[in-house]
């Protein structure tokens, strides 16, 4: 069976890991900053703080910029379910909105349609890795200035609608030549088992506001508020008379640990290498499929941005939601896997109970009712490619006709 996305774990991974767990501290320690400084210097953003997940960094952030009830964040209906639910527990009212007809991407123009006086942040997700219009979205939020009302202080410092990037997909991707982390005024990655950067499970926060702000005294505050809000973390009150610490707020516990920085720093460290890798497999692919009618390949690369090459979004033209997954069913027949990114939000029953309606989002839904996910890692084959691309024309020759 050729799997869907396996972590790459080689002697070089193993070794670190290692070398992590022999050195006595385990936790949140050397390895775990020196990530976090050299995400800073590969994204191009102001500080980085490393967490254990993107879902626990971004509920942070969502409180620290003091975004709660009553409040409204604009975000795709078309992504996992984790972004709009990070809102949610924030109190905040997640608004959704529909795609652009040429990329997976949330539209501006819809975007505009939903901005409202109680709009404290809009939320692109990078679907796939490939970034959004942060152009256009900067634009749009400058354009609307007059209509915003902020609900704290940092918020009042900036006088504007955040730009808060669900990035969990496009660690690597560009736009003119600028990396994600450094497009939006915060950004959230994720370093989940089966992104194209894997920490087994973390994430990071990354800040790049105007420069009005002071990112030292916001990368210390956020340091505390991932850890219970105690002034000083295990590394700090290990030094010899150090013990006594403050707690200076009920904080959250989500540091990422030195163990899953050490698997990080190697990711990084080879991480060009991998993106090369993916990027002759989207090459594979396209040339596999070029011949075919029916299919509509993904878009990757514009004059302005390009992916990180993360996942491969194949969509199969004229396709209904039964027969793309008839489709995927015969291609895990002939022992490849496959998988759909994503079923939109507004069919699943949080949200539909909630009054979310799919009929609210056409784009969404014919992007999700005939897509298919396919294999893309770095120790994937050109063979095994190959494979994929005959499973996948025999399956749709077998569904469609």
């Amino acid at each position: 069976m050729i799997p869907f996305s396996p972590p790459r774990i080689d002697q070089r991974v193993i070794d670190e890991v290692t070398a992590a767990l022999k050195s006595g501290w385990i936790t949140t320690g050397p390895r775990t900053k020196q990530f976090e400084k050299e995400i800073t210097a590969y994204c191009g953003n102001k500080t980085t703080v490393a967490v254990n997940s993107w879902t626990a960094g971004m509920e942070v952030l969502l409180n620290w910029w003091g975004i709660g009830e009553g409040d409204e964040v604009i975000l795709p209906a078309y992504t996992y379910c984790a972004s709009a639910n990070v809102i949610i527990h924030s109190g905040a009212k997640p608004v959704m909105v529909d795609l652009n007809p040429e990329d997976f991407n949330m539209s501006v123009e819809a975007v505009r349609k939903a901005i409202t006086p109680r709009t404290k942040a809009i939320m692109p997700v990078d679907i796939a890795g490939f970034p959004c219009d942060y152009d256009a979205l900067y634009a749009l939020v400058e354009s609307v200035k007059d209509q915003f009302q902020p609900g704290s202080e940092f918020q009042k410092q900036l006088g504007r609608i955040l730009i808060l990037a669900d990035a969990a997909h496009s660690f690597g991707a560009t736009v003119n030549g600028k990396r994600s982390g450094s497009l939006a005024d915060i950004t959230c990655f994720s370093f989940h088992a089966v992104k194209n950067l894997s920490t087994a499970e973390g994430g990071a926060m990354l800040i790049n506001l105007p420069d009005s702000f002071d990112h030292e005294a916001i990368y210390k505050e956020l340091c505390i508020k991932i850890l219970h809000g105690q002034s000083k973390d295990a590394l700090a009150k290990a030094q010899k008379g150090n013990w006594r610490y403050d707690v200076m707020e009920p904080g959250f516990k989500c540091n990422m640990t030195d163990i899953q920085a050490a698997l990080g720093l190697v990711e990084l460290d080879r991480y060009q290498e991998n993106m090369d890798r993916r990027k002759e497999i989207f090459r594979q692919y396209d040339a596999g499929f070029t011949d075919q009618s029916w299919a509509i390949k993904p878009l990757y690369k514009t004059a302005d941005r390009e992916t990180c090459y993360h996942l491969y979004l194949l969509r199969i033209a004229g396709a209904t939601e039964s027969q793309r997954d008839a489709i995927m069913q015969a291609i895990f027949d002939q022992d490849v896997s496959v998988n759909v990114h994503f079923q939109p939000l507004p069919i699943l029953t949080a949200y539909k109970s909630r009054g979310y309606n799919m009929a609210d989002y056409p784009e969404a839904w014919n992007k999700y009712s005939n897509e298919i996910t396919l294999p893309v890692y770095f120790d994937l084959t050109d063979a095994q490619v190959q494979t994929v691309i005959k499973a996948v024309k025999q399956a749709v020759k077998q569904v469609m006709g």
